[in-house]
């Protein structure tokens, strides 16, 4: 399988010999694995920038215009735009506030305490979607509740979400499409006298 993944045979990389190949294997393995270990991290979050701040239509579409061009969402970002987008106005509090209060409302998980400046996982977020929006999903999320794994599937299966990993991370694009498929879901499923 490693030979097919770099396209070449490992005796080649590491020498002859048994020996030489299982210290190449380990090596490439602990390659590819430890970069892992540490979340994505954000320069400077766009919510930081007094342009976006206020609740002014301006400053609210120019802080989803510029969302689209970052290359990872920041958790900071995304909570803002979760504000933005269920309440209309950006988050009142500062980023460790924000986190708390979400948290008391089984938005985020119990134990998240990612910094602001960190890559949002896509996890979280679908964890913040489903409880926002009322999914109550299938039955695995009915008996464990709304966890980043289920509501990412259930995500997927309403077609609110690509096919991904709860671990991995928003680009500002895709950030914003899975937001806009969100409004179609809401808008979908808003009770007839809402419409």
């Amino acid at each position: 399988m490693i030979r097919r993944l770099i396209g070449t045979d490992m005796r080649k990389l590491t020498g002859q010999g048994p020996a030489r190949l299982a210290l190449g294997v380990v090596v490439l393995a602990a390659t590819l694995l430890g970069g892992c270990s540490k979340p994505a991290r954000i320069g400077e979050p766009l919510t930081g920038k007094e342009t976006f701040a206020g609740e002014s239509t301006e400053a609210r579409m120019a802080f989803w215009h510029s969302l689209t061009e970052r290359q990872i969402v920041s958790n900071d970002e995304a909570l803002h735009a979760l504000r933005l987008f269920f309440e209309g106005k950006p988050p009142a509090f500062e980023y460790a506030e924000e986190v708390e209060r979400l948290k008391s409302q089984g938005w985020l998980p119990a134990d998240f305490d990612a910094p602001a400046d960190a890559a949002m996982r896509r996890g979280t977020l679908a964890k913040a979607l489903t409880e926002g929006l009322g999914i109550e999903g299938g039955v695995m999320m009915r008996v464990l509740g709304s966890n980043p794994r289920y509501a990412t599937r259930e995500l997927q299966y309403l077609d609110i979400y690509p096919r991904s990993s709860p671990q991995q991370v928003f680009s500002g694009a895709d950030f914003v499409g899975v937001m806009s498929r969100v409004e179609d879901y809401q808008r979908k499923h808003a009770p007839k006298e809402a419409k």
